[in-house]
């Protein structure tokens, strides 16, 4: 069990040296009342006052005392403000990595990847090349293009692809909303679809319609818009303009 420190009466009793030095150190920033003093070490105390300026609320002026064995002197060690109970703080600090979300990049704005993304995998692997047919072939055509340095560093892994799914399949794109409630027929039908490759392609395609609000944009298969191509035009009945020379009407005061 630790002992505990024995407070210095002469440390302790330097208030006003310690006060001085805040006061110093404190420039335009009011110092307030002592709030006490405390041992830190042998002969090694502290002393708080109040921060009275409206910029610092809840903040102490921390200023440490010392005293050397067998020594009546009192000198100062450090002087420092210090947050207190209520006291305004800057929010806890978060990794860039961490802040950017999803829709926040814009021009100039990087957001890097993490080396163990679990969204991503090494590009030797293949990604969905992985389950060709003739595995060993594709082993070789992989080591080749890991040796000459070609291809992709990292694909899009197993993970990634489901999560790209669950966002899509939520998103304005899917099949759950409005546009897709009213609309005539679904994207799969549409002339203005186009499929991804892959597996991703089973579900989803990217619109080419420019006036559709998903042109250039992933939709799901079993999405829906008014843009559909096969959409065509009402028929509409032309109002024909009045005649110059009315040969069918019946002027009824000629058989009078």
């Amino acid at each position: 069990m630790a002992a505990t420190l024995e407070l210095d009466q002469a440390c302790a009793a330097a208030v006003d040296l310690a006060r001085a030095a805040a006061v110093r150190r404190a420039g335009v920033i009011d110092v307030g009342e002592h709030r006490g003093v405390f041992a830190e070490d042998v002969r090694v105390a502290t002393h708080l006052f109040e921060s009275s300026h409206p910029g610092y609320p809840g903040w102490l002026w921390s200023v440490t005392v010392a005293r050397a064995s067998r020594a009546r002197v009192v000198t100062v060690s450090e002087v420092t403000l210090v947050p207190g109970d209520g006291a305004l703080l800057a929010p806890a600090w978060v990794p860039w990595v961490d802040r950017v979300q999803a829709m926040d990049l814009t021009p100039g704005v990087l957001a890097p990847t993490a080396p163990d993304d679990v969204r991503l995998e090494p590009g030797y692997t293949g990604g969905e090349a992985a389950a060709d047919t003739d595995p060993a072939e594709a082993s070789q055509t992989r080591a080749v293009v890991a040796e000459l340095g070609l291809g992709r560093e990292r694909v899009l892994s197993a993970e990634g692809r489901d999560a790209a799914v669950e966002r899509w399949l939520d998103g304005p794109g899917g099949p759950d909303n409005a546009m897709t409630q009213q609309a005539p027929a679904s994207c799969e039908t549409c002339g203005f679809f186009v499929p991804l490759r892959g597996t991703l392609g089973r579900l989803f395609g990217a619109c080419t319609n420019e006036l559709a609000p998903s042109d250039g944009a992933v939709v799901s298969r079993d999405h829906g818009c008014g843009g559909h191509s096969d959409v065509a035009a009402p028929n509409k009945g032309v109002d024909l303009s009045a005649p110059v020379w009315d040969t069918i009407s019946i002027d009824e005061g000629l058989f009078d």
